[in-house]
C-alpha cells in the first residue's frame, strides 16, 4: 500500500473575523470580514492532499452543522475519515481574531472532537511507512490518555510526526518524555523549540530537540519567512524561505507541516521536502483562510519563478 498521512488531532470549525485591533479587556471592537472554515487538523490534511498524499483523519467528528462542514471540507479534497461521528454532540469552535499585521488570537471551545478512544484511533489502521501526526494540544484534557495508550501500540515502522504547538513545553515531564521517545519527526516553530529546550538560537535549539527524540529521528524548526532548519544525524541544515507580504498567517504552519509530510511519503529528501514546504507556507500567507494551501502544481510554478527569474 502507498504510505498515508494520518492525523489524530482535533478538527475544529474556525470562526474567523478581521479586526483593526484586539479590544481592551471589557471593551468592544467592530469586526470586518467574517468567515467559517474547517480548521485544526483539517488544515494539515488538506495541505498534504493537495501535494498528492493519501490522507485520513483519525480524530473524532461531531453530529451537527459544524461536524458536517468538517466532513464536507475533507471530502472536497479526497480525504477520508476512519471513525464514525459522535452522536448527540457537535464539533467545537475555534474563534480567530486576525489583526492587520496578520497576527492571530484564538479562543477555543471543546466538543465532539475530544471524544476519541484508543479503539477509535485504531480504526485508521496505520501500517509501517504511514506518517501518524500528533498535536501537542491533543495531550491536554480528555484526549491525552487514549492517545498515549494508542501510541504505545503502534508497530515499528509507523512514523510518528509531532507538531508540539504552544502546549507541549508546559506538559508534565513524564508525558513529554513518553511522547518524545516515540517521535520520529518533530516539526515546530522557533518559539516552541525555545520553550522546550531553553535555547533561543535555532541552530542550537534544533540540535537540542533532536537529542530528545528516539534514535534516527529528525527535528525541524520553522523560522517564519526565513525558512526552516533541519537537524538530522547530528547535522544542521538551513533551508531558506521565501519572504512575502502576509495578509493571513492563520494555518501557515499547518500548511508547512502538511506539505512536508506529503513530500516525505512520496520519497523526497528532508531538504527538498522542507524547500517545498517553505514555498507552500509563503504562498499560503498571501491567501485568506486557514485551509488555503497551494497545490503541488502551484508550488512547482512558485519555485520555478524563483529559480529562473
Amino acid at each position: 500500500m502507498t504510505p498515508r498521512v494520518i492525523h489524530t488531532a482535533q478538527a475544529l470549525l474556525d470562526e474567523v473575523v478581521q479586526v483593526p485591533a484586539l479590544p481592551e479587556r471589557g471593551g468592544n471592537v467592530m469586526a470586518g470580514a467574517h468567515h467559517l472554515y474547517a480548521g485544526g487538523a483539517v488544515n494539515i490534511l488538506i495541505a498534504a492532499a493537495r501535494s498528492g498524499a493519501a490522507c485520513v483523519h483519525a480524530g473524532a467528528h461531531g453530529t451537527g452543522p459544524n461536524g458536517d462542514l468538517i466532513r464536507e471540507a475533507l471530502a472536497a479534497d479526497g480525504i477520508g475519515w476512519s471513525a464514525p461521528p459522535i452522536t448527540d454532540l457537535d464539533t467545537g469552535i475555534c474563534f480567530v481574531m486576525i489583526e492587520p499585521s496578520a497576527e492571530r488570537t484564538f479562543v477555543t471551545t471543546q466538543g465532539a472532537e475530544r471524544r476519541i478512544t484508543a479503539a477509535s484511533l485504531q480504526l485508521s489502521a496505520p501500517q509501517p511507512g504511514d506518517l501518524v501526526c500528533v498535536s501537542g494540544f491533543s495531550l491536554l484534557g480528555r484526549t491525552r490518555d487514549p492517545l498515549l495508550e494508542w501510541l504505545d501500540t503502534l508497530a515499528e515502522g509507523v512514523i510518528v510526526v509531532l507538531d508540539p504547538g504552544a502546549a507541549f513545553a508546559g506538559l508534565e515531564r513524564s508525558v513529554r518524555e513518553r511522547v518524545l521517545a516515540r517521535t520520529d519527526v518533530w516539526t515546530g516553530n522557533a518559539d516552541e523549540a525555545r520553550d522546550l529546550t531553553g535555547l533561543a538560537p535555532i541552530a542550537e535549539s534544533v540540535l537540542a530537540v533532536g537529542g530528545l527524540l528516539r534514535e534516527g529521528a529528525v527535528a525541524i524548526v520553522r523560522d517564519g519567512p526565513a525558512g526552516c532548519v533541519i537537524a538530522e544525524a547530528g547535522r544542521v541544515q538551513v533551508v531558506p524561505g521565501y519572504p512575502q507580504q502576509p495578509i493571513d498567517t492563520n494555518g501557515a504552519g499547518d500548511t508547512h507541516t502538511g506539505v512536508l509530510c506529503a513530500c516525505r511519503v512520496a520519497g523526497l529528501s528532508w531538504e527538498e521536502s522542507a524547500r517545498r514546504a517553505n514555498a507552500a507556507g509563503a504562498i499560503k500567507v498571501t491567501r485568506r483562510g486557514p485551509a488555503a494551501a497551494p497545490t503541488a502544481a502551484e508550488i512547482d510554478a512558485f519555485l520555478a519563478e524563483r529559480r529562473h527569474p
